[in-house]
């Protein structure tokens, strides 16, 4: 009998034998040795809940909006590269699930399904992240083929001018297409599902860069294209010319200093997302769940924020909201979700982490997360917590 599915770390150990290792590593891993990648999570464990009893609770409310667009949960899709490897089709069956469950999808630049193949799949509009690239012609070129493809919001990263180097990614050969060892090609053979599942894809390669090109053609070559277009010269003026040629929403991803949230202000964007980038760029930044807090009183109400960065339990979601974000992304646990069992990995995701917040919510005495702030928090003491206390 299989052992039942009750949280994302059981559908985490599920992706583990199901992907290979290279493509499971790329999902679940960061940067250098990984200091913020766990800290991400760690700092939600040092955040504790302030329980409170006999208080009206039967009614709970998890609704609510997020750049105009009503959410069923506080939750989106974040976006996330090759996700079509992590699982055949993977960046469609993701936004197929995300709209069943009333909560954004965001595909990435990175994408192995195309923005238009994920257009044609899914009868619900979806966000579209952008990198700033050397070719500004290109980035255009994106810009308007996400329009075209009736994207409700575009999602600009700015922290990825210069890539972070990830370890285990250069351990396990972890290029595109993957370099062939007889360790990862044992490994490949041995997940027939996902060989499968790859195959019957509509898309194998960067799909929103295939054929865009002159002269990339292969995916080695597409794969050194992206190396070299990464932009260290990005600055505000651009996020100016992105705001000209894109006539929607507009989020800024990537935030983690006050200074910073306060020019995106400036900049006109409609949402900043909180975010060191999962813990992929940057290691030894702080946790996101540090920055946070400095990020929403620095801006107040005059900008949505959103937050990226350990959350894969209800329980870490509902810290996050408390600390003033609007909602919380996920990458790694509906990665996780979509190795193990697909779209229907996904769903099981956003369903766990509904469970966890809705009963988390009770127990603090809360009945609806538009409502919720930090004084449900409390350190390992139980006093109230201060967001930026030094840890032990």
């Amino acid at each position: 009998m299989p052992t039942p599915i009750t949280c994302v770390a059981d559908l985490r150990d599920l992706a583990r034998k199901r992907v290979p290792r290279a493509f499971f590593d790329y999902d679940d891993r960061g940067s250098y040795e990984e200091v913020t990648l766990r800290d991400n999570r760690a700092v939600f464990d040092r955040i504790h809940l302030r329980q409170r009893v006999m208080i009206d609770v039967d009614r709970r409310d998890l609704t609510t909006e997020v750049i105009g667009q009503p959410l069923s949960v506080p939750l989106a899709i974040a976006p996330t590269g090759l996700t079509g490897l992590t699982h055949g089709s993977g960046e469609i069956l993701a936004a197929r699930a995300a709209a069943a469950a009333g909560i954004p999808f965001c595909l990435s630049t990175m994408s192995i399904c195309s923005v238009e193949q994920v257009a044609a799949a899914v009868k619900d509009p979806f966000w579209f992240q952008i990198y700033v690239m050397r070719d500004r012609g290109f980035t255009r070129s994106l810009i308007t083929r996400a329009r075209e493809a009736g994207c409700s919001a575009l999602m600009v990263t700015a922290d990825l001018q210069i890539q972070g180097q990830r370890h285990r990614e250069i351990k396990n050969g972890m290029t595109v297409p993957p370099k062939l060892t007889m360790r990862n090609l044992v490994d490949i053979l041995g997940k027939p599902r996902w060989v499968s599942g790859v195959l019957s894809a509509p898309s194998r390669s960067f799909g929103n860069l295939a054929g865009q090109i002159d002269g990339a053609d292969g995916l080695t070559t597409l794969a050194q294209w992206i190396g070299n277009q990464f932009d260290p010269r990005l600055t505000w003026d651009d996020i100016g010319w992105i705001r000209d040629l894109w006539p929607g929403k507009l989020i800024l991803k990537g935030i983690m200093e006050p200074d910073d949230a306060r020019a995106a202000v400036k900049a006109g964007v409609d949402a900043i997302v909180v975010s060191n980038h999962g813990g992929r760029q940057l290691d030894g930044a702080v946790a996101s769940a540090y920055a946070l807090p400095r990020v929403v009183d620095a801006v107040g109400n005059d900008i949505e924020v959103l937050f990226d960065g350990g959350i894969q339990t209800g329980q870490a979601l509902l810290k996050a909201l408390a600390l003033g974000a609007r909602a919380g992304l996920i990458g790694k646990a509906f990665l996780y979700g979509l190795g193990a069992m697909g779209q229907e990995g996904v769903t099981r995701v956003i369903e766990i982490l509904r469970r966890e917040l809705d009963v988390s919510m009770a127990l603090t005495g809360n009945t609806s997360v538009r409502a919720l702030d930090r004084s449900i928090l409390l350190d390992e003491r139980g006093e109230p917590w201060l967001p930026l206390r030094p840890t032990a």
